[in-house]
């Protein structure tokens, strides 16, 4: 009897012996499942933390991008209105009709969606011959025009250029030109006369400012910021325009 009790607690003692050392080799499903969560974790910070790192990288090359956009246009614009032709006083080859257009330097004042979307018409000597085949720069109608992208978020800056012939001036036909910058939130032209006072619009065909130019003209591109939507990224600068009659 005593024997066969210590043979059934001699069994009870290994049977105890093997469940610790399966407890000790193993895991149980609640240490499983912090494991699972912990992995879950990390991985999450992980992923957090590269398409963190990604979005800066784009949002950074987005506004070298634009930084760069806008020194091509405002380089574009100066070289433009620093070529601006004024006509000389005593040149009787033309008309006074064609005089009027040669003098042309138009400024308006414009909006879209509350936006100011200013457009620019003059003279310049700084055609642009993209086929080539021209040798004189020659003067050229130059228009700053601004317009919606297609999917109505932000302003577009085009510049057309159409060179003059003597025999016709081709001032009443309207063309987008190509793509001078976009990703704009707002485009603006100040002009500042002799006496000194800046106003937002010029017309050298009206009474008041008949067959003169500015003497400096400001311009201010406002873009989108991808970094800091609240504080968009501002562009300005100002030339002044030359004074002396140009000739053909």
């Amino acid at each position: 009897m005593n024997v066969a009790r210590t043979r059934h607690s001699a069994t009870t003692i290994d049977l105890i012996k093997l469940m610790r050392i399966g407890r000790q080799k193993g895991f149980t499903l609640l240490e499983i499942l912090i494991t699972i969560i912990i992995f879950v974790v990390i991985l999450t910070t992980i992923y957090t933390s590269y398409t963190g790192t990604f979005r800066v990288v784009d949002e950074t090359e987005s506004q070298a991008e634009t930084y760069g956009m806008a020194r091509i246009a405002m380089e574009r614009m100066l070289e433009d209105l620093e070529s601006v032709y004024i006509p000389k006083d005593d040149d009787n080859s033309h008309s006074e009709e064609s005089t009027s257009k040669l003098f042309q330097f138009v400024g308006e004042e414009q909006e879209i969606n509350g936006r100011r979307a200013d457009s620019l018409t003059f003279i310049s000597r700084a055609h642009i011959d993209l086929s080539g085949s021209e040798q004189d720069y020659g003067k050229a109608q130059i228009n700053y025009l601004v317009k919606e992208d297609d999917e109505g978020e932000h302003l577009v800056l085009y510049r057309s250029d159409r060179r003059m012939l003597e025999a016709s001036f081709p001032f009443d036909e309207e063309s987008e030109g190509f793509v001078l910058c976009e990703r704009l939130l707002s485009v603006a032209f100040s002009y500042q006369g002799e006496d000194g006072e800046v106003l937002q619009g010029w017309d050298s065909e009206s009474e008041a400012l008949k067959h003169t130019l500015p003497k400096v003209v400001s311009i201010t591109l406002e873009f989108e910021n991808a970094l800091n939507p609240e504080k968009p990224l501002i562009f300005t600068t100002s030339v002044a325009l030359p004074m002396e009659p140009g000739y053909l």
